[in-house]
């Protein structure tokens, strides 16, 4: 299937019956007032058919939250409040570092753990992604868990056994009716700022994989009700790609999502997958 085919005359629209999550991971970019024009721009760019068919996140830099938090509140805007990460522990002498209550009281809905930046440049181990899951499941807020494999791991053939380790220890932090609402990023480290997207047929291989790896650890149900996000070099050319393919159930954007126009062309294409034609 091509990017072409859901938006065709007469094509056959997505069915699943999990609703797709776009996220936008914004990083360290973006201080308060570039976050507030930014989401404001968003928001009027979004219509209602689009956020009918896509739930939408935005998770900015820390000092940023409570500003968007304000914003979408007050003005009813159809996207979630995400964090980029959060402590194991609820409160502590760990200087610098934010916990999940904190995030709960804000009205965070989403918290990205163990990116591959986190897992590679601060050192967050597997153990400690999946106390972090706990953390957050514990103060009702959904998880986004990132999995991926190094360049040089693909090259040895090893993307499946790196995925597998790194499900097998965060799903044994949960149970199996939370893995049914976990969501799962795919994020190939080799992918990610590199402007070297995985291919579609990549991504669905690896999106099968996780699926097939949380119904065997979760049972039937927990399988098919995770959702299992691609994120890594994504922009509004290629997102519906991506979102053909049957086990691919949204975006974790980085670059693409830091300009409103853009995210919401990629927020539009993912709808465009699940929208009839005569929409």
């Amino acid at each position: 299937m091509t990017s072409a085919e859901p938006t065709k005359a007469g094509a056959r629209p997505k069915r699943s019956t999990r609703k797709p999550l776009v996220s936008a991971n914004w990083k360290m970019h973006h201080d308060h007032t570039v976050a507030l024009h930014t989401v404001r721009d968003l928001g009027m760019r979004l219509r209602p058919e689009d956020t009918g068919l896509v739930e939408v996140s935005v998770h900015p830099p820390f000092t940023d939250l409570r500003t968007v938090q304000v914003l979408v509140e007050g003005e009813s805007l159809p996207i979630a409040l995400g964090a980029q990460h959060c402590h194991a522990e609820d409160e502590g002498a760990f200087t610098g570092e934010v916990s999940a209550p904190m995030l709960a009281r804000l009205g965070v809905r989403y918290v990205i753990v163990g990116h591959s930046e986190r897992r590679t440049l601060f050192g967050m181990t597997d153990e400690l992604v999946a106390a972090t899951l706990r953390a957050v499941h514990r103060h009702a807020m959904q998880p986004i868990l990132c999995v991926g494999e190094s360049a040089q791991e693909r090259d040895a053939g090893k993307t499946e056994s790196r995925l597998a380790a790194q499900l097998e220890s965060a799903l044994g932090a949960l149970a199996p009716e939370q893995m049914a609402s976990l969501v799962v990023a795919y994020e190939p480290i080799w992918a990610i700022g590199t402007g070297r997207a995985a291919s579609a047929v990549d991504a669905a291989d690896a999106a099968s994989f996780i699926r097939l790896t949380v119904a065997e650890r979760g049972g039937p149900a927990a399988g098919e009700g995770v959702r299992v996000q691609y994120g890594g070099s994504v922009n509004p050319e290629n997102a519906a790609d991506f979102l053909a393919e049957p086990d691919i159930d949204g975006l974790l954007v980085g670059g693409a999502s830091l300009q409103a126009p853009g995210f919401a062309e990629v927020i539009r294409a993912v709808g465009s997958c699940y929208r009839s034609p005569a929409t």
